[in-house]
């Protein structure tokens, strides 16, 4: 168990170097659009592991994009794990939580959370 977690870590870290090494450029977005887009994803959060692979292509996408949009750290024990839980009815991540006036809709897969962004802001 000591040694899948260690590998795990390693194998983490690697995959974030790689991603910061072949990253890439965000899109260019003028003030007015970026203050516009910050008001858009105030009610947008992404519940994520630092290491996790999954998180790592979602954050990837949200740099290439270019949006303002919260991180929440759900791996150790706190508010933000207690609210995936509780509202999305496990700890999975990537999750993109999506608050509006019908309520809060608690998306998973990051395959599918690129998508709406990339459909909502690109």
């Amino acid at each position: 168990m000591i040694i899948l977690r260690f590998v795990r870590a390693i194998l983490g870290r690697i995959i974030i170097f790689f991603d910061w090494l072949t990253r890439g450029r965000k899109k260019k977005r003028s003030a007015e659009e970026l203050a516009s887009l910050t008001e858009a994803t105030q009610h947008l959060s992404i519940y994520q592991f630092y290491t996790c692979p999954f998180c790592v292509k979602t954050r990837r996408a949200l740099h290439q994009l270019n949006l303002p949009i919260e991180l929440r750290d759900a791996r150790s024990e706190g508010e933000h794990r207690t609210a995936l839980l509780e509202g999305g009815g496990r700890v999975k991540v990537p999750c993109l939580r999506i608050e509006s006036e019908d309520g809060t809709e608690w998306m998973y897969e990051s395959n599918n959370i690129i998508a709406y962004l990339r459909e909502q802001f690109a």
